[in-house]
């Protein structure tokens, strides 16, 4: 029973199982990058294991967030209390962390180049460059181990907290590659006439990697915030438009009006048509037809979609 349930917890083939296996693994790599950032003095890999704590923080918070969002589209686990105090869900939760999520990887990694470029100044640093070598293997592999296992499951979950975090993998992978070959570079040196920039290999790696790092998550962040702010997505805008005109065309209707926005996974739309004067009266069940006509034009029904079709013979209600 015990085993059963631990594989359900960490099930890859869900969206929770795979933030919770992330997690774990990404709070092993950070500890032992700090240990052998500490061990062999180096500030970039004490670097690599403070951006992957914070990156196991945000999945933590990413992985609240999707269990509140499950938990209301599908009616369970949830407290009646905290169903009444959110009745329009949780999906504006996600691009809120998505944003906080991009903008705390970004804030770290320019403190980080700080740091770096502060110690090039100084003259750089020694470090030994064999038990660097060590972390850095462990490391790229099991990055990118874990980049693909999240990357495959995603090609049927969808899910933007996933694809930020196989992001996030791809990045430590790509960081710690190039640490990598800095300190096998730093480790060929030894004994040269080279070995006087051995010193200078840390904090030079660790201001390149932060110079790639900083731009990455704004993407992410940009389309975050327009989300936030309930710009409206051009492509569903436009197939909401085409389902509403060609429905005001075939039942006689003066005009509509159109309401959308994209949160998170979550689609919003509202359509307002506005009835001719001379339309016949109908019962419930026959506005109840159409609007289930509409509904199946616009499709994508599901636990995400909130639409909501009015009809009405004053136009001040739809605007």
């Amino acid at each position: 029973m015990q085993t059963a349930t631990r594989s359900t917890f960490f099930d890859i083939t869900s969206e929770q199982g795979l933030l919770r296996t992330s997690i774990a693994v990404t709070l092993f790599i950070a500890s032992i990058g700090i240990a052998f950032g500490v061990a062999s003095g180096s500030y970039s890999i004490v670097f690599d294991g403070v951006y992957s704590l914070v990156d196991a923080s945000m999945s933590g918070l990413s992985l609240v967030v999707v269990k509140l969002i499950t938990s209301h589209t599908t009616s369970v686990q949830m407290s009646r209390k905290l169903r009444e105090r959110f009745t329009m869900g949780f999906w504006h939760l996600e691009p809120m962390v998505l944003a906080l999520n991009g903008i705390l990887l970004s804030g770290v990694a320019i403190y980080a180049l700080i740091n770096a470029v502060s110690s090039l100044l100084q003259g750089g640093r020694h470090l030994e460059f064999g038990i660097a070598m060590v972390y850095a293997v462990l490391t790229v592999i099991t990055c990118v181990t874990i980049a693909v296992i999240e990357a495959r499951a995603n090609r049927q979950l969808k899910s933007d907290f996933v694809a930020m975090d196989v992001k996030g993998w791809v990045m430590s992978a790509s960081i710690t590659a190039a640490l990598l070959v800095a300190f096998c570079f730093g480790y060929a040196v030894q004994g040269t006439s080279l070995e006087w920039v051995s010193p200078y290999i840390d904090p030079a790696v660790l201001a390149l990697v932060c110079l790639v790092i900083v731009p990455l998550p704004m993407s992410v962040v940009r389309q975050a915030l327009s989300e936030i702010l309930l710009v409206t997505p051009s492509d569903l805008k436009e197939h909401v438009d085409e389902v509403a005109k060609a429905f005001v065309k075939k039942h006689g209707l003066q005009s509509y009006r159109a309401y959308v926005a994209k949160v998170g996974r979550s689609r919003e739309i509202e359509l307002y048509f506005i009835v001719p004067p001379e339309m016949g009266a109908k019962n419930i069940d026959e506005w109840d037809a159409l609007r289930n006509e509409v509904g199946d034009a616009v499709g994508g029904e599901g636990p995400d979609r909130w639409i909501t079709v009015v009809f009405t013979g004053d136009k001040e209600w739809a605007e």
